[in-house]
């Protein structure tokens, strides 16, 4: 079973289960396994290493930073996973990115996630645009509702969707972060079916314990919206869970 970890920066702190430094940050963006080999052997691999050992199963993790900086750049948001497997969809690599037709030959379960920058939501315009980045909620919907039917295309892959994260209060207007709250609850009431081949992952509401931003006590500081080591070592393991449980009961 190979499955793969899709993520920037947050999910890279997830990923290592601790605050990296800002050397192996760096290194990251470059390759993932030149971050491996500064900052030793992440926290989640090591969960499914022992896993296996104590289960008899063969499941293998591989981390991806997508998109890469270059050439795409570093976005991760609702317009780019569109942008990279709806719209640019097929066989072949889109700005040196993998679609989605590579990616399911090759995996059979795939989490991904946005960075906290996705909770930036800015108000309406007259109309929808899928193929606008600007950081709407009607934009947003359209895209999600697109990509929902890209995944369906690929039955036999499980795919974990994170909620978005959330950013601390001194780094979002309430505004904001009352949109974002809005579309991620959209998200996991409405746009979310049950008995399909997609699975939600509550990030959101883990950092937000309910309210609208990022707490403080789980942050890197209080103008930081990454995670800490904290928390880190807290959502590794849930995420270690969920993706097991997506595979042997279909996350139920």
């Amino acid at each position: 079973m190979n499955i793969l970890y899709i993520h920037h920066s947050t999910g890279g702190v997830i990923w290592q289960g601790e605050r990296p430094s800002i050397i192996t940050r760096a290194a990251r963006k470059i390759s993932t396994g030149l971050a491996d080999a500064l900052g030793g052997k992440a926290r989640l691999p090591l969960l499914f290493d022992r896993f296996n050992k104590e289960n008899n199963r063969n499941y293998t993790i591989k981390e991806m930073a997508f998109p890469k900086a270059a050439p795409y750049g570093w976005h991760n948001y609702p317009y780019d996973y569109y942008d990279i497997w709806v719209k640019h969809a097929g066989n072949e690599p889109y700005m040196e990115e993998p679609t989605l037709e590579m990616l399911t030959k090759q995996y059979q379960v795939i989490s991904f996630k946005h960075c906290y920058p996705v909770s930036n939501i800015q108000p309406d315009k007259d109309s929808a645009d899928i193929n606008s980045d600007y950081k709407s909620i009607p934009n947003y919907k359209l895209q999600y509702l697109a990509l929902r039917d890209k995944l369906h295309e690929f039955p036999d892959t499980k795919f974990i969707l994170w909620t978005g994260a959330a950013q601390v209060k001194s780094a979002i207007s309430e505004d904001e972060a009352l949109r974002a709250s809005e579309f991620f609850t959209w998200v996991k009431d409405e746009w979310d079916q049950p008995g399909d081949n997609i699975h939600i992952w509550d990030l959101y509401s883990l950092e937000t314990e309910g309210g609208l931003y990022f707490k403080e006590e789980y942050a890197t500081s209080s103008n930081d919206s990454h995670p800490n080591t904290e928390f880190a070592l807290k959502a590794v393991q849930l995420i270690f869970n969920r993706i097991v449980d997506v595979i042997e009961n279909d996350g139920t």
